[in-house]
């Protein structure tokens, strides 16, 4: 088991494969203090590293300077208004207006596997090695009590951190801020990475000095949002892809959040990641509990590759449920860019046909199917299949297609409502807004309101009956506007702080039964892209959509921020066609491919008038997803460079886990005159390995210390943004 208490000492350790994390509880009145996270330690002997033995001392030595020493002790998870001036993890108010919380340890439980997080996305113990810690702290005054859970994963080197807050007193509670997770780090140079961005521009990289005071991210748009993502890092000095200290930490959650750090004036950093406490206020009743979303923190000492592949490992292992967990899944092609609102059976049952002849495996039904949809302004709400548009009904398409031998999938908008709409007309007080205010649209639609139960009632009887009317095999699930107006008549007045937390429990609830109810189905998660790409997602669905920017180019770099933390398996990505829609660029079918498949792969175009050249290079490509995608989907991915950085050209690779196959992909963004062969170095080989390269124009063989510290020669080639894809297997020693 990764979990130890030295009863004697008062120490928690908590040990991973390759990491160490220490708790040590102080003094009488029992504080739960920081000790030590990073890199793995023998001992345990680290309680010197509290400084409770220098001035101010603890209370019980040194009462007149107690304001001192709570400013400065490194807190396990800090209170706000006892003296601590530093960001609190939790806040409070009482009925009589008071913020003041002390939390004192009193008990812990150590246990095999883990506890299911109620109404949330969490990780799951599944057959590996997990254990957990659950510290009860106290606030006697209040009769509030907060349970502290860790849940130590030793191979993927990840702990799993929540909080939970009971109500044990007689009045009720008012939660300001809970956060997920608090860590005081001693002073040292840190760099922040975080992923950041816009609609059609999402995980854009960028990284920065961590100065003085706080720095953060944070979304009160009541998604994960395009603008910012639940995640951060912190780098050591230096820190680099194969080298020097990495913290990440990132929230399994999808709707508000924050996560900062604070450097203090002893140099020391507070790290947090959480719900935002802006629009959070939750009363908790007595006898009541509150469970907060779960933090998945990981530390490398090999640089950011060492974090990637511990987050991937992490995510399809213990994030990732259902039947396409660890099978490939279906090449589909979408019709919204190739028809958008304009299509009917015979226009559908067309790109079928010719998708169908070209190896593609699934064709999904878009936005315009139902109720009295003809564009964006009216009809969400309504999910009613338009049999003048569909004749024969959804079910007469489904089997025309399942004919093909294709699957069919299909789009839905649950979260949202049209102003017109049957829906709205019926019921006005479904969407979400403050009374007295007209609420603001956005792509001419309000937010329905899923704290409320009949709400949530009328939509999944919908849903449901539209998924039991055909053999519909894959969901997309969209949601196309953020949060505002922040009004629910489902809730009363001293509860409406609860709305953006309690309209996210009810989307988890109903894809908890969408994939409960329909196992078989493949569900993938978009809103407007990538802007709920997250973890909490990834629990329902093993696919994001990751942007509705699909232009090759444009998605080195979307990608590339995205396969930091999420699995390739876990990226929606699609072919499509030029100039593209987003941006009117165009590129090489081959290029758009290659960049396809370091993701979920499939098309997003009209199959049946795009260029005969292009045509013909699908079954090309359909073919090249059939021979990589287990190791696209099983291996370790590795960022080799950046386009956005060298301005030249981006490549990655990914290894099989055996490191006998790998594949490089290599686009060219800038092409010039007088230039020469470029000099890649892999990564993740075995060093000792002969290794046969495929695609280098003559078949070659290459060691693998040859191929890491010299380089795979790629030649210089004509044309812009063209690409290449080298194969490389693992030679016997007879060979």
């Amino acid at each position: 088991m990764g979990i130890v208490y030295y009863e004697q000492d008062r120490i928690f350790k908590l040990d991973t494969l390759h990491t160490s994390y220490l708790i040590g509880i102080v003094d009488q009145e029992g504080f739960l203090g920081h000790i030590y996270y990073g890199r793995k330690v023998s001992g345990h002997e680290l309680s010197y590293l509290l400084r409770t033995e220098e001035p101010p001392f603890v209370p019980s030595r040194n009462q007149r300077d107690r304001l001192s020493f709570l400013d400065k002790f490194p807190m396990e998870y800090p209170v706000h208004g006892i003296g601590d001036f530093r960001e609190a993890a939790l806040r409070v108010r009482t009925q009589g207006g008071h913020k003041a919380c002390v939390l004192s340890y009193e008990s812990h439980e150590i246990f095999q596997g883990k506890k299911k997080l109620p109404g949330l996305p969490a990780s799951f113990a599944g057959q590996g090695s997990c254990s957990t810690l659950e510290i009860t702290c106290v606030d006697r005054t209040l009769g509030m009590k907060v349970i502290l859970s860790y849940s130590v994963f030793e191979e993927e080197d990840v702990i799993a951190r929540h909080a939970e807050v009971i109500n044990s007193g007689q009045d009720t509670i008012y939660l300001e801020k809970v956060c997920s997770m608090s860590m005081d780090m001693d002073a040292q140079p840190f760099d922040i990475l975080t992923l950041h961005g816009s609609w059609a521009r999402e995980c854009h990289m960028e990284r920065h000095r961590l100065g003085r005071g706080f720095q953060g991210i944070s979304s009160r748009r009541g998604i994960s949002s395009h603008q910012d993502h639940p995640f951060m890092a912190l780098l050591g000095e230096g820190a680099s892809g194969e080298s020097g200290e990495v913290y990440g930490v990132q929230l399994v959650y999808s709707g508000n959040y924050e996560i900062r750090a604070e450097v203090s004036q002893f140099g020391t950093v507070r790290w947090q990641a959480g719900l935002e406490g802006e629009d959070f206020c939750w009363g908790l009743e007595p006898g009541e509990r509150f469970c907060g979303p779960e933090a998945l923190l990981t530390y490398s000492a090999v640089g950011l590759d060492g974090m990637t592949k511990q987050y991937h490992d992490f995510i399809r292992r213990h994030i990732i449920r259902g039947k396409y967990k660890d099978r490939k899944r279906p090449i589909l092609i979408n019709n919204w860019e190739a028809t958008y609102f304009d299509f009917d059976t015979e226009k559908l049952l067309s790109i079928a046909r010719q998708a169908s002849e070209l190896g593609i495996e699934m064709l999904v039904m878009d936005d315009g199917w139902f109720g009295n949809r003809r564009d964006e302004y009216r009809s969400l709400g309504d999910w009613r299949v338009n049999e003048e548009k569909l004749k024969g009904g959804l079910a007469y398409l489904v089997e025309q297609v399942n004919g093909m031998g294709m699957k069919f999938g299909i789009w839905f908008e649950p979260e949202m409502i049209s102003p017109d709409s049957d829906l709205y007309r019926a019921h006005p007080d479904w969407a979400i807004g403050v009374p007295g205010r007209t609420p603001s649209m956005a792509r001419g639609q309000y937010v329905l309101d899923l704290s409320r139960r009949e709400v949530v009632e009328c939509i999944w009887e919908q849903v449901e009956a539209v998924l039991k009317s055909a053999n519909v095999e894959y969901v997309k699930w969209d949601m196309n506007r953020p949060l505002c107006d922040l009004g629910s008549l489902g809730l009363p007045p001293e509860s409406q702080g609860e709305l953006a937390h309690r309209y996210m429990l009810g989307v988890y609830e109903l894809q908890e039964r969408l994939v409960t109810r329909f196992p078989d189905i493949l569900l993938e998660n978009c809103a407007s892209g990538g802007g709920r790409f997250d973890a909490g997602m990834l629990y329902y669905s093993p696919q994001i959509w990751c942007s509705d920017d699909t232009d090759a180019i444009e998605r080195l770099a979307i990608q590339e921020g995205t396969a930091l933390i999420y699995p390739l398996s876990t990226i929606g990505a699609h072919v499509s066609d030029c100039p593209n829609h987003a941006v009117g660029r165009t590129t090489p079918f081959e290029t758009r491919g290659y960049v396809a498949l370091a993701g979920t792969f499939g098309y997003e175009l009209d199959v049946t008038r795009i260029p005969e050249e292009d045509k013909i290079m699908i079954p090309q490509q359909v073919a090249l997803y059939h021979k990589y995608n287990d190791l696209i989907r099983e291996g370790d991915y590795y960022r080799i460079a950046s386009g956005a950085e060298n301005r030249l050209y981006h490549c990655w690779q990914v290894v099989s886990k055996d490191k006998r196959e790998s594949l490089v992909t290599w686009i060219q963004v800038l092409c010039g005159p007088g230039r020469q062969s470029h000099m890649v170095r892999l990564k993740g080989l075995d060093p000792l390995a002969r290794y046969r390269v495929e695609g280098a124009g003559e078949e070659v063989a290459l060691s693998g210390d040859c191929l890491m510290y010299a380089g795979l020669r790629i030649p210089d080639r004509k044309g812009d943004f063209v690409g290449a894809m080298f194969h490389l297997v693992q030679l016997e020693e007879a060979e």
